[in-house]
């Protein structure tokens, strides 16, 4: 299973998703097993975990601004 792959379209769902960066943001493990539709094992999705917050700082983020929230992660894009 290619890990950077699946982060890679995770992000591209959060990037998409205010919510569901919200989500993510306090439940991460629960979040990803639905957004990918398939339940990894702990260490895969702890790898998946760790490669996605290593790209979004979730402590920083202001979570009731969904605004602020998105040109944050737009910035994390490039755009």
């Amino acid at each position: 299973m290619d890990i950077q792959k699946i982060i890679n379209d995770v992000l591209a769902k959060l990037k998409a998703d205010p919510n569901l960066l919200k989500t993510f943001a306090a439940n991460p493990v629960e979040t990803l097993e639905k957004t990918l539709g398939i339940d990894l094992p702990d260490e895969q999705i702890n790898q998946v975990i760790e490669g996605i917050k290593g790209k979004i700082d979730l402590n920083n983020l202001d979570l009731g601004d969904a605004a602020g929230l998105l040109g944050k992660i737009k910035g994390l894009f490039g755009k």
